[in-house]
């Protein structure tokens, strides 16, 4: 059985990825950004999880979430889930955070990166991160987030890094109203996780309910994922090894 880390696991598709990945067996680590959230799965962790405990809003925090994961083990299986809608916080969360995590956690095997189908319409630019430029939008912070897992898809040719699309899906964030099927948004990324299905052992997908499908055209592009790198770098003090 595989050994798995969520992040942004204590509701909406982390919470519901992390109890299936239970349920069949695999040894979960759980990721809340307070204690008092963490208390909102302690069913989970009845269940044998483990709890990570900090907000992915500061980095010392992140360097904190990746000491602890460390101090647990070396992971088979990250799932980089967490993510925000809205607000100031939006390339911190949904981008610098899972940088920061990937370049100072142990190397699993896998890696799975929550994106969307709304990265087809960010900027294939870095410029909303210069000073005074635009706010960088989610659709921005998903198109970089995809471009990550491509570039440590090229970078790293022993890890399986892949992104998906969960699709738009009855969550919190999501709404009550959304269209899609709430257990196809966390299959995709439970099979990747876990599964020896021989598609399931690929690297460098872009996936939605489990079929490849192709993403916005810098995702690709080599300079600008070089560009990103880069830049995450600088903001992070960290450089992908």
């Amino acid at each position: 059985m595989a050994r798995i880390f969520i992040t942004g696991s204590a509701d909406g598709l982390g919470r519901h990825t992390a109890a299936t990945l239970i349920e069949e067996g695999h040894d979960v680590v759980v990721h809340a950004r307070s204690a008092e959230r963490l208390a909102s799965v302690q069913d989970l962790l009845d269940r044998g999880a483990d709890g990570i405990v900090g907000d992915l809003v500061a980095m010392d925090q992140i360097r904190d979430i990746a000491g602890q994961v460390n101090r647990v083990g070396q992971m088979d299986a990250v799932i980089h889930n967490a993510g925000v809608l809205h607000g100031p916080d939006i390339f911190q969360v949904n981008v610098a955070a899972p940088y920061l995590l990937t370049a100072l956690m142990q190397q699993p095997r896998r890696l799975i990166y929550v994106s969307s189908g709304m990265h087809r319409g960010g900027h294939a630019g870095l410029a909303a991160l210069g000073t005074g430029a635009r706010k960088v939008t989610y659709s921005d912070s998903k198109l970089y987030l995809t471009a990550l897992a491509a570039a440590v898809a090229r970078l790293w040719p022993d890890v399986l890094s892949n992104a998906v699309d969960p699709g738009w899906v009855p969550t919190r964030m999501g709404g009550a109203g959304a269209p899609d099927d709430l257990r196809l948004g966390h299959l995709t990324q439970e099979w990747l996780a876990a599964s020896d299905d021989p598609e399931a052992l690929t690297s460098g997908g872009y996936w939605y309910h489990q079929h490849r499908e192709k993403p916005h055209p810098a995702v690709r592009d080599e300079r600008f994922q070089n560009e990103l790198l880069d830049h995450l770098a600088g903001v992070t003090g960290e450089r992908l090894r």
